[in-house]
């Protein structure tokens, strides 16, 4: 369960326009899940962009209207997990994005292009990695064993893809994020002082100072976060045995006590989840960020408290999705598979893609019709300096020039929006 990332983070940007239509669709997916869209449509689209994330509403993200005035139908689609996330399976989310795609598919668009912000950005990779598969070639199970039903699944190849500031994925940015200083998993005030990152004797400052972080010390913290994760899957793999194995049971026995052990939910609390050095040493991975997380301006105090990336969640969920050594939804790894038509933009104040995961992610697309943009902004979309234009707004100006020498947009009066 994730606090504070919610759709208000998304600046506000542009007006529809007035002959918008808006309509509300529920779908089933392959698996009997209910998940909900939102289509806006302007005279004359033939192309509709799709807008999702695995764990937030973008119903109202700010793109909509300005490629609503760009002339492209605009889908705005829910996964089942959609604001509380302490169950959400990348795996299953998978299945909610294919229920989407068929049901564009079926009203008429000449193109369906996908759009990922954030954490969207791997979803939707590793959407297009599964659907370009033969069905008996996707992937069979979840990490934490569970059948996936993919190859069951309708899952069309969307014509293009525009990934804006992604970030590495949820496993991926998790693990630059742990602090490996937890002593104690049911204590989170509990410190091993020599991985602490906001110990001044590792190297921190007073904030807003810069912390100077030692290469040595950064090894340590690196190659210590990965264990923290490693030991957090051992736990998260020693329930699921153990709920597997009561299944087993209550299947041979019948036994409602061992229906009910089959049943009771094993939660983790996954304690201090802001602590990428990174966001308080500036020199690390430089670019044109603000100091601070996406959380906040105080990591060392946001560390500490109840908001935070996977801080609550089943052991399934935390393996699919918030293990960075587990998860299938990582962007290097399904980048590969994405060969359709790709656009991908970086924001240069992105507080959660760092320079060198862009590099990494940008390099890994199987796309042979790739353009890359880079334009100010901060991670949500939101201006580097006041006055300047968001980031949201230059980076529709780059999908729109993108989208117009690809895809067919409809002309639209742009003398009144609402």
């Amino acid at each position: 369960m994730t606090g504070g990332l919610g759709a208000g983070r998304y600046l506000a940007a542009g007006q529809r326009p007035d002959s918008t239509v808006t309509t509300v669709h529920e779908l089933t997916t392959v698996d009997g899940a209910t998940v909900r869209g939102v289509l806006a449509t302007v005279p004359g689209a033939r192309t509709v962009v799709c807008l999702m994330h695995p764990r937030q509403d973008v119903t109202h993200h700010p793109l909509v209207p300005l490629l609503l005035q760009a002339g492209a139908a605009v889908w705005t689609q829910h996964t089942r997990s959609v604001n509380n996330d302490l169950t959400l399976v990348h795996e299953q989310a998978l299945l909610d994005v294919a229920a989407g795609q068929v049901f564009l598919r079926e009203q008429g668009f000449e193109s369906v292009v996908v759009l990922g912000h954030s954490g969207g950005g791997t979803l939707y990779a590793f959407y297009l990695e599964q659907a370009a598969l033969a069905p008996g070639d996707r992937i069979a199970t979840t990490p934490g064993g569970r059948p996936t039903k993919l190859a069951d699944a309708p899952m069309p190849v969307a014509d293009g893809a525009v990934f804006l500031a992604p970030h590495p994925g949820q496993g991926a940015l998790l693990l630059g994020c742990i602090d490996p200083s937890v002593a104690d998993e049911s204590d989170p005030l509990s410190v091993v002082r020599e991985l602490d990152p906001f110990s001044t004797a590792n190297g921190f400052a007073e904030p807003p100072t810069s912390a100077t972080y030692s290469t040595e010390f950064l090894q340590r913290y690196r190659a210590a976060q990965r264990d923290r994760v490693a030991r957090i899957d051992a736990v998260a793999r020693e329930h699921l045995a153990r709920a597997a194995e009561a299944r087993a049971a209550a299947k041979a026995t019948g036994s409602a006590a061992d229906r009910r052990r089959s049943l009771a939910p094993r939660i983790l609390t996954v304690f201090r989840t802001d602590a990428d050095p990174r966001t308080v040493d500036l020199s690390l991975d430089p670019s044109e960020r603000p100091y601070g997380s996406l959380f906040g301006r105080r990591p060392d105090l946001i560390n500490y408290g109840q908001v935070g990336f996977g801080r609550l969640t089943t052991p399934e969920a935390w393996l699919s999705t918030w293990s960075g050594l587990s998860t299938n939804a990582d962007f290097v790894r399904c980048a590969p598979g994405v060969a359709v038509p790709t656009l991908f933009v970086e924001l240069t104040g992105d507080q959660a893609a760092f320079p060198s995961d862009t590099r990494r992610m940008i390099a890994a697309l199987g796309s042979d019709d790739l353009t890359v943009a880079s334009v100010r902004g901060l991670h949500f979309g939101g201006a580097i300096a006041e006055g300047e234009p968001t980031g949201n707004e230059l980076a529709a100006t780059e999908i729109e020039g993108w989208l117009d020498k690809r895809f067919a947009l409809a002309r639209v009066d742009q003398s009144s929006r609402r």
